[in-house]
């Protein structure tokens, strides 16, 4: 996990690696880079995948220490945990990914979806 205040150990940096080894996780992460928070609800429809494949992929970035997340109602909310943003805003990164094909269409999806209530938004 990405701390501060923790040992950089290999076992550590291994799971971060093995985190950002999965392309839905790295499409998942280019969308939380491009807002402050998004729920669930929001990365189901854009990334047009099941509740439980989106939490899976949330949990592993979760374990990993790249996200946080916190409950409103009965929607889990996710960001970039702070000290993981050292690493994933290096400019390179990011350019990488928002030169994938995939990660430009998800942004596109994302816009058009926020022109309409969100899920989350509808009961609350």
């Amino acid at each position: 996990m990405i701390t501060e205040n923790k040992t950089v150990t290999l076992d550590n940096t291994a799971r971060l690696f093995k985190a950002l080894s999965e392309p839905l996780r790295l499409r998942i992460l280019s969308l939380l880079l491009q807002r402050e928070t998004l729920c669930v609800c929001d990365l189901v429809t854009v990334l047009e995948q099941g509740q439980s494949t989106i939490s899976r992929h949330l949990n592993y970035l979760k374990n990993a220490g790249l996200v946080n997340s916190w409950r409103e109602g009965t929607w889990m909310h996710y960001q970039i945990e702070q000290s993981a943003l050292s690493i994933l805003n290096l400019p390179q990164f990011q350019t990488l990914l928002n030169a994938t094909l995939e990660c430009q269409t998800d942004l596109a999806a994302l816009k058009q979806y926020e022109n309409n209530p969100r899920s989350c938004q509808l009961t609350s």
